[in-house]
């Protein structure tokens, strides 16, 4: 039987998500967790490619068991990275508080510098912060006094990765 990749990938962008999981299901032989179109149809294509052509050979199977038994697991998570150049990340001083994971803890002062200008807020008790004598209700509101456009407010204070920001 020959595949007719094209076909078969336009045919599921078609498919609704509910429906790319039956077919997932289908192929596989198990339900998928994931509800992401884009990668079920991925997934899908690769598995039907697997089937008619043939998957690893014996000896990839073997060789890739071996690399995984000589694999070191990691039992730490990666320090985390270091901002990009033109990028500096904001210090803060303080550690994390219960709740809301992303909120330092009360009394923790975010610097960070904005076109050669320092930027210090401080993180108030109720959950708001201060800038230049004024409350805010969130670090984007602050960001935005700062340089005249919406920026994620915890992206501009180094408080989480670009990827986790957008």
């Amino acid at each position: 039987m020959a595949l007719n990749v094209a076909k078969e990938v336009a045919a599921m962008r078609g498919m609704t998500v509910p429906d790319l999981r039956r077919k997932y299901a289908e192929v596989f032989g198990e339900e998928s967790r994931s509800r992401h179109k884009a990668f079920l149809i991925k997934r899908i294509t690769w598995r039907m490619q697997a089937n008619v052509e043939g998957g690893l050979s014996e000896r990839a199977r073997r060789r890739a068991e071996e690399l995984a038994n000589d694999a070191d697991l990691r039992v730490q998570a990666p320090r985390q990275a270091s901002a990009p150049a033109g990028e500096p990340r904001a210090t803060a001083t303080g550690t994390i508080a219960g709740g809301d994971s992303r909120l330092p803890m009360p009394g923790t002062v975010l610097t960070r510098d904005y076109r050669r200008r320092p930027v210090r807020v401080t993180v108030l008790q109720d959950g708001r912060f201060e800038y230049e004598g004024d409350a805010y209700r969130s670090l984007s509101a602050i960001a935005k006094v700062v340089t005249g456009s919406h920026w994620n407010g915890y992206y501009f204070f180094g408080l989480k990765d670009r990827k986790e920001a957008i």
